[in-house]
């Protein structure tokens, strides 16, 4: 294919590359195992039993088959966009750089995820862990840039920095980046401080919008009290206030909430929910049984990026910039 589907070819393309390497790497029986991963024959930490063949988790792995429909399903949409020559008034709207990232980003949670449960090894887990950090960086990222009236370029600048240092350091010093930072956590909270921001910005919201994070790590079931009772252990928490900072005037594009926002949120929350079952230190866990709660999260989590992908596309220029003229969201 050529013209508007490009990208769908070139997406295709990094899969049938990537499916080549993982059966080559299953065939040959991998390399060795992470030192927290179980033997052959033992649960796996997400409860389906650990086989010999060329997955360790076979359900968990090709649970991860979610996200790889879901990219695809992004690209095609905005394939089709640029096809029918859609006003492209929003960026997440035909074949533009950063619905292309965020597709790509989406697309790639699945082979992350399936190196990790299909190899058991520190490779897998960190491929994993970037490819988790990917993601949630675009939308933290493309919010801020509509907060901060960044440029392109900037945006693409910030995304590779920060991707960068985070692989760099998590190969090195391990998840916790040796500093006790879960960054694929504190991010999704960054990230629903900044759509509060985004939605209803004032001066006197920023100094305050640090607060969100606090009821975010609730949900997640971490008190402010815990929090601040072990601050050495939850330093982390003054980037709350990080989306603030950049936060320097209101957006010139507003988004409509329902039904895609709220889609994917109660996905993500019912997939937690869900994930939290499926561990082998769980009572409802069941090992070989052919329906593991790891792979319903994956499969969940999927639907989520594809409802936050439609939400992203419902952004339109405010009555008022749109008189003016044009702007892009």
């Amino acid at each position: 294919m050529r013209g508007p589907y490009r990208p769908v070819t070139y997406a295709v393309a990094a899969l049938a590359v990537f499916a080549a390497l993982f059966i080559v790497g299953g065939v040959t029986g991998w390399w060795a195992p992470a030192a927290n991963e179980q033997a052959i024959g033992e649960m796996s930490r997400w409860c389906e039993r650990v086989r010999g063949g060329i997955m360790r988790e076979p359900i968990n792995t090709l649970g991860n088959l979610g996200f790889v429909v879901a990219g695809l399903a992004m690209f095609l949409m905005l394939a089709r966009d640029t096809k029918q020559g859609r006003a492209q008034t929003n960026r997440f709207i035909g074949n533009q750089p950063i619905a292309l990232l965020y597709a790509s980003a989406s697309l790639f949670l699945g082979p992350g995820s399936m190196l990790m449960h299909g190899s058991h090894t520190f490779f897998g887990a960190w491929i994993d862990n970037v490819s988790m950090v990917a993601y949630i960086l675009v939308p933290l990222l493309f919010n801020l840039m509509a907060l901060g009236r960044w440029r392109d370029r900037s945006f693409f600048v910030a995304y590779g920095t920060v991707l960068a240092a985070y692989a760099g350091a998590y190969w090195v010093f391990g998840s916790d980046l040796g500093i006790g930072l879960d960054l694929f956590g504190v991010l999704i909270a960054l990230w629903i401080i900044s759509e509060v921001l985004y939605r209803f910005w004032s001066p006197m919201l920023r100094p305050l919008s640090g607060l969100v994070g606090f009821a975010v790590a609730f949900v997640f079931g971490v008190t402010p009290l815990v929090m601040l009772k072990d601050i050495g252990r939850y330093w982390w928490v003054v980037l709350f206030w990080l989306p603030a900072l950049f936060a320097k005037l209101p957006t010139e594009s507003r988004r409509t909430y329902t039904p895609w926002y709220w889609a994917g949120f109660a996905s993500f929350l019912i997939a937690y929910a869900i994930w939290t079952t499926g561990t082998n230190e769980h009572h409802l866990c069941n090992p070989d049984s052919v329906v593991q709660a790891h792979a319903i999260w994956h499969l969940l989590t999927a639907f989520a990026t594809w409802c936050f992908f439609m939400f992203l596309r419902t952004g339109r220029p405010k009555a008022s910039n749109h008189a003016r003229g044009f702007v892009r969201t």
